[in-house]
């Protein structure tokens, strides 16, 4: 009889739980600025229901039902100074009688908004793609229900490299003079193929398991400020893979543009701020699919949106995340777009938020950055763009003849003059190469004279520097071989692996001369404010060599890069309006003491960063 009791007893109960299956956010904070909730709850006939709370500090506005009965979107509003961090139930009541119930978390903040410092120009960061990167546990090579396992052999299957393997692995990336960290996506991509890139979301609440766990995030989290680094997450609001659980029974076909009948984007970028443009190209530009397998989201409907900006600040206090890479910045919905960065940046003020918007010229990027002056007024509130010109700029220059007009160092020059067109030259990010594009080694023909000029600049010129892992050793990587083959495996990140750049092991001399450069420059950099935070006033090369400063107030930095292959002899009365009051000064690489007497010599196809006292 006690048996059946306590059968009996289990049936009551999980029937009671049988029709939650999933409320989204988790769960939720106690104080933060904006005190209203959403609440997605999905189950069986779940609009049937009639919701009640009952919580002190805790209030239902309204319950929202869609053409999908599954689904209810519960609008709460939480009072800072009632609400008190705790468990409470959500009953779902039905005829007058509770049909399931639902114990939902309030938690205590651990981090005031204000207190979530940013990256910015002070900072060198580092990204990784995780599942190239190191595989720290191998238990995780293969789950069940989760089909693209490890294989590699397979430049298109994952490898295994996961969470751990960078928490193992952070003494490296700080001795290196790292101070940042971008991972691409680690939430869960369970699609069939291809899985391992990480921007196809099939659950927005959860760390993929091949990667570890929410909590094992946090660890990393945790780890990286004991280092001084700070953590970066890619949030892809753009669009999900087609695996995602609400994709498979949508609260409403228009969560998602162009469905059933699939359209894909047709990638004009320009549609976004072009005067002249035709509605019929903008509307397939921001409603199209990125790819097919990717459903392109509608950020108009305002449960969706809703959806997107609570993730995204759910993972920033969860984990205590110090800055958003968005991904695909220009596809999403305009105004939502905007409104995403401004409700960011209103519950943590001090963070900062980068946008990919791969676009070709600065005029393009520009408009994307937060109080850029556009004709049409629009303003994305987003404080950091990709410098994409620079990009695609620097190793045509280095690999190029120096002449008249805007060849070789003058490319250069001409490209930092437009900067009258940023609204905030100091927040733009600086990069070589990323996960998307050629690595950059290859781009400059392997050549490690044009690699060190080019890292020389990437680590004193304006901006915030990113770089990509392997860059630091040479890694090469044709992005008209495929991504996956482009995405090659970290020197050292497995067991088996005969080469190690994490301890030099079976690097070559110039790999292990580029990586100690990197090292020497990247260290030197933390302790220069003015290379970090300073004005730049650069000067019209000549004879292929181009020379600029970093000034802030005392303290200044003097950079000659000189991309002819005949030593160059510059005469130091030209630099006299940044030089004066500064001298001697110290070249950071070689140690050479210079007191600026009447020229500077430099070698042929070298960079000198000198420190002026």
């Amino acid at each position: 009889m006690k048996k059946l009791f306590i059968l009996l007893f289990l049936f009551i109960t999980m029937s009671l739980h049988a029709q939650i299956e999933k409320v989204e956010p988790t769960c939720w904070w106690i104080g933060m600025k904006n005190p209203k909730l959403q609440l997605l709850v999905y189950g069986k006939d779940i609009a049937q229901n009639q919701v009640t709370i009952k919580y002190r500090g805790v209030k239902v506005l309204k319950v929202n039902k869609v053409s999908n009965p599954n689904y209810l979107f519960i609008d709460l509003i939480i009072d800072s100074k009632l609400a008190k961090a705790g468990k409470f139930n959500i009953l779902f009541q039905r005829n007058g009688k509770t049909s399931a119930t639902y114990q939902y978390e309030l938690k205590n903040r651990e981090h005031a908004s204000a207190s979530r410092k940013g990256f910015d120009s002070g900072d060198v960061i580092y990204e990784i793609l995780p599942d190239r990167f190191s595989n720290g546990d191998t238990t995780n090579d293969f789950v069940k229900d989760y089909p693209d396992g490890t294989d590699r052999k397979n430049p298109d299957a994952r490898h295994g490299g996961d969470i751990q393997g960078i928490i193992n692995h952070l003494d490296y990336i700080a001795s290196m003079g790292y101070t940042a960290l971008w991972l691409t996506p680690v939430v869960e991509n369970n699609m069939p193929s291809t899985s391992y890139h990480g921007y196809a979301t099939t659950d927005f609440y959860k760390i993929d398991p091949r990667f570890g766990s929410n909590e094992l995030y946090r660890k990393l989290s945790d780890e990286c400020k004991k280092k001084n680094i700070k953590l970066i997450i890619d949030a892809v609001v753009n669009h999900s893979g087609k695996n995602w659980w609400i994709f498979k029974d949508l609260p409403s076909n228009d969560w998602i543009n162009n469905y059933p009948n699939i359209k894909i984007c047709n990638f004009h970028g320009t549609t976004n701020f072009d005067p002249h443009k035709a509605e019929v190209d903008a509307k397939a530009m921001s409603d199209g699919w990125f790819a097919d397998s990717m459903p392109d989201l509608n950020q108009q409907n305002p449960f969706m949106a809703n959806y997107l900006i609570q993730n995204t600040i759910w993972w920033i206090e969860y984990a205590g995340l110090s800055g958003v890479r968005s991904d695909t910045h220009q596809y999403p919905d305009k105004k939502f777009i905007s409104e995403w960065s401004k409700q960011i940046l209103n519950e943590y003020p001090n963070l900062n938020i980068v946008g990919e918007v791969w676009l070709g010229q600065t005029s393009m990027i520009s408009y994307w950055q937060k109080n850029a002056p556009n004709l049409d007024k629009y303003n994305s509130n987003l404080p950091t763009i990709m410098d994409f010109p620079l990009f695609s700029a620097i190793p045509v220059a280095l690999t190029e003849s120096d002449g008249w007009g805007d060849s070789g160092m003058n490319r250069l020059y001409d490209l930092f003059s437009q900067d009258f067109l940023i609204a905030n030259p100091m927040n733009v990010m600086i990069f070589p190469d990323n996960h998307d594009t050629s690595r950059f080694y290859t781009a400059i023909k392997e050549n490690l004279a044009n690699y060190k000029l080019a890292m020389a600049l990437f680590l004193t010129t304006r901006g915030i520097p990113q770089m990509y892992a392997g860059t630091e050793f040479l890694m090469t990587g044709e992005k008209g071989t495929g991504d996956g083959v482009m995405r090659k495996d970290f020197l050292g990140g497995w067991a088996e692996d005969k080469v190690n750049a994490f301890t030099g092991e079976g690097l070559t001399d110039d790999q292990i001369d580029a990586l100690n450069y990197m090292k020497r420059i990247q260290n030197w950099r933390k302790t220069n404010e003015a290379v970090k935070y300073g004005t730049m006033k650069h000067f019209a090369p000549e004879n292929g060599t181009y020379v600029y400063f970093r000034i802030k107030q005392n303290k200044a930095v003097m950079v000659i890069l000189n991309n002819n292959a005949n030593k160059q002899e510059l005469q130091t009365s030209r630099f006299a309006e940044c030089l004066n009051g500064h001298h001697p000064g110290t070249e950071i690489i070689s140690g050479k003491t210079f007191n600026f007497t009447d020229k500077i010599e430099v070698q042929g196809k070298t960079a000198m960063i000198i420190e002026l006292n």
